[in-house]
């Protein structure tokens, strides 16, 4: 009977390692879906106005990183950085995922940023044109900057749930997973 409780302790707890993981398709497929569309419908450096000059639609591609970071960079280099060093960084992820001791909202985080991350790796290495960019905001200049650099959902999710994610670490995220569990 004991060992009965004990598979059963482990089945949930699997689940709930596991379940996370709908989020990482999710945000996968809203990612491509809504890449797609751009791809298709608005062509390249097309831009529509979605709240007047606040908001719009820009098609763009990026072969760089975030804000065109490595865009000058030699091409050996651009393929470390952006098509070797990415898988890497994701299974990382993954093995610290199922590893590490951390709480639920972490493992969600973690699970996010996994479907970010492979959204825009997707691109890499199905996009010869670059990474679709379309998510295009006035920035008012601030940091000197009239308009936010262009990104897309997979960009917003990395770094949403990133800053989530390291929040919860300063702040005592372990902690909080003691006193669930307890």
């Amino acid at each position: 009977m004991e060992n009965m409780e004990q598979a059963k302790l482990d089945i949930k707890k699997l689940q709930g390692k596991i379940l996370p993981f709908s989020l990482t398709i999710a945000v996968f497929v809203i990612d491509q879906l809504s890449k797609a569309i751009i791809a298709s419908q608005v062509k390249l450096y097309e831009t529509i106005d979605v709240l007047g000059d606040f908001f719009r639609i820009t098609h763009v591609r990026n072969r760089a990183m975030a804000f065109s970071i490595g865009k000058d960079l030699p091409g050996v280099m651009q393929f470390i950085l952006f098509i070797i060093l990415p898988p890497i960084l994701i299974v990382g992820l993954f093995i610290f995922y199922f590893t590490s001791s951390m709480t639920k909202l972490q493992r969600w985080c973690i699970a996010g940023i996994i479907g970010g991350g492979l959204g825009n790796l997707f691109d890499r290495f199905f996009r010869p044109e670059g990474v679709v960019d379309f998510l295009d905001f006035k920035f008012y200049g601030l940091f000197g900057w009239e308009r936010w650099p262009t990104f897309n959902i997979a960009d917003s999710t990395v770094v949403v749930l990133g800053i989530l994610l390291f929040l919860t670490l300063l702040f005592g995220g372990n902690k909080v997973k003691k006193e669930i569990t307890q």
